[in-house]
């Protein structure tokens, strides 16, 4: 960038950010959630909190998939990656999240094959390339990588490649918001009042699933919400919009992203997502089970989809081996971290037991988890 659009770009930023404090000044304490790491990584690396006024608070809500893939779904993959003859290929953020008997990245020591991809396309160029050798693609993320999957699963309707199969941990982000809410679980807990003041949504789920899909948070909830973008300039015009609705008593929808979201969204993502999976109920770790608000491939793709292939290896139900790792005297508090209710920094494993190099929890681990993201620049920014 030229230093003058530099410095164009930073004097729209504090100009913005004066307008914000203005807009804020007399309501009372505002606590605003965003529900995505990207936007997480932004507020941080550009130190927008150190922008807002004192009564303004940005949290982060659970916007990073990697951070809530439960246990059971973690040992499914660890249970298919030590399978002869067989490859698990994941995003490489999954490798290192712990679990019961240690990371996908500690099984190599059992002897599991594991591949680094950065999409299910390169999973699929893998089994093209050895087919004597079975590829499993740990499919984790929300709508946004959901989408590529689909069409890539809805491709090979034309071709068949036997040795290729998806383990689906995709999760829907509207459906859990809605879930969330229904059970006033977002925000501090016993808050008579709605437990947060607004929300930012994430502009690439967005993109996909259309500003449409996130209006029941305003019509059902009362919830002012803007999509917003990932620049600064983003963040800080959605945060305005959300105070000018606050103080005018308003919940509204609001795109502060239109030149990349539409209302209705993507249909074709949206067509092939339906095509090839069904909604199903679903585990967050560190939240429970939320209904409605998970993926499984449709009967039509039991070729490709590892569940029903591999049923057999899997392991069964759940039991003690099962339970999260960082829960009870662990002190570790990533489950109220992700629903906003408390900062990495109130964690007192935060940067000494628990670290990138030796995460304790889910969400020191991936570059969208917000202890990581913490953690890399140096607290609360």
């Amino acid at each position: 960038m030229p230093a003058h659009e530099a410095f164009r770009r930073k004097d729209l930023v504090a100009s913005l950010a004066d307008s914000v404090a203005r807009e804020a000044e007399g309501l009372g304490e505002l606590k605003f959630m965003h529900v995505c790491g990207t936007h997480e990584r932004s507020v941080n690396a550009f130190g927008l909190r150190s922008l807002l006024p004192p009564n303004l608070k940005i949290v982060a809500g659970p916007g990073c998939p990697v951070c809530v893939c439960p246990v059971p779904e973690l040992l499914a993959a660890r249970s298919l990656a030590l399978r002869p003859g067989a490859t698990l290929a994941s995003f490489g953020d999954m490798l290192g999240v712990p679990m019961p008997g240690g990371s996908l990245l500690e099984a190599r020591r059992e002897g599991a094959s594991l591949r680094l991809v950065y999409s299910a396309a390169d999973a699929l160029a893998l089994a093209r390339a050895d087919r004597g050798r079975e590829i499993i693609f740990l499919s984790v993320g929300f709508e946004t990588t959901t989408a590529p999957t689909a069409a890539l699963l809805a491709s090979l309707e034309r071709e068949a490649v036997p040795n290729f199969s998806v383990l689906s941990a995709n999760r829907l982000v509207p459906e859990a918001l809605r879930v969330l809410l229904e059970g006033r679980r977002l925000g501090p807990e016993g808050s008579a009042a709605p437990p947060i003041d607004g929300l930012i949504l994430p502009g690439h789920v967005a993109a996909i699933v259309g500003s449409e899909a996130f209006r029941f948070l305003a019509r059902d909830f009362g919830l002012p919400c803007v999509v917003a973008g990932f620049e600064p300039v983003d963040l800080l015009e959605a945060l305005r919009d959300l105070i000018a609705q606050k103080r005018g008593g308003r919940a509204e929808l609001g795109n502060g992203y239109s030149r990349a979201v539409r209302p209705e969204g993507n249909l074709k993502a949206k067509a092939l997502m339906a095509k090839v999976y069904e909604v199903r109920d679903a585990e967050w770790r560190g939240l429970g089970f939320l209904p409605g608000t998970g993926l499984a491939l449709r009967p039509e793709f039991a070729a490709y989809d590892a569940s029903s292939k591999y049923r057999d290896a899997l392991p069964r139900g759940r039991g003690a081996e099962d339970r999260e790792p960082a829960v009870e005297d662990s002190g570790c508090l990533c489950s109220s971290v992700i629903l906003g209710r408390a900062e990495p920094e109130d964690c007192p494993r935060f940067g000494s037991s628990c670290a990138p190099g030796d995460p304790f929890g889910p969400c020191m681990v991936s570059e969208e988890g917000t202890c990581r993201i913490r953690f890399d620049f140096g607290g609360a920014a």
